[in-house]
């Protein structure tokens, strides 16, 4: 399946090799710079225990969700407006929206789901057709939680790296991961297959 990707400089080589191995709760506590952010209680606890906490549920693991740069706010809001700006009836944007999934509650910057914000009124979404992380010190976590995603049939999900003005893309989702993974460099332009009429110029993204 194309990518849909219109970019003369597009990154065809293939992503790091660890990206396709599954992620468990033993690979993510085996990151060092991970295993400072965990709050160590059961995971039924959870939502008891987190009110007024910052924190996300990753494979039954809670994390202390660290305080944002500026340049991460910025580019969570670009990519908020620009894709709220072409969002089809029937779809809505929601920003740093949790995703209750099956062993995990991950809270990304943006959420594109199918409905309207009635149907999230009483719970949050389960799955979306996408979703966008900013990565600006937190790559290596952000790639841990596409299986994550992939799982619960997100349908595709982006990664923005702002340092290098490229984007991962991951589509395709499984039981085992996303099939279709790509890095995308500006100049190019995104069309995320779920949401038709959206284009997402990156030169523009990362003015």
């Amino acid at each position: 399946m194309s990518l849909l990707i219109e970019s003369p400089e597009a990154d065809d080589a293939p992503m790091e090799e660890a990206l396709a191995e599954p992620v468990t709760m033993a690979s993510l506590l085996a990151m060092p710079e991970l295993r400072a952010q965990l709050f160590p209680v059961p995971v039924e606890a959870y939502h008891l225990l987190t009110d007024n906490l910052r924190t996300e549920l990753l494979r039954g693991v809670i994390f202390k969700k660290l305080s944002k740069s500026p340049k991460h706010c910025i580019y969570g809001v670009r990519i908020y407006k620009i894709l709220a700006a072409q969002i089809s009836p029937g779809f809505e944007v929601l920003p740093e929206r949790p995703l209750t999934l099956s062993d995990s509650e991950p809270e990304p910057d943006v959420v594109v789901v199918r409905g309207t914000e009635a149907d999230f009124a009483d719970q949050h979404p389960q799955t979306a057709e996408l979703v966008v992380e900013v990565a600006v010190t937190s790559l290596r976590l952000d790639r841990a939680k596409a299986a994550i995603y992939a799982e619960a049939s997100v349908q595709e999900y982006w990664i923005v790296r702002p340092a290098t003005k490229q984007v991962e893309v991951y589509r395709q989702p499984s039981p085992s991961g996303y099939l279709e993974q790509q890095t995308v460099a500006a100049p190019a332009v995104l069309r995320p297959i779920a949401l038709p009429g959206v284009a997402v110029d990156l030169a523009e993204l990362f003015a």
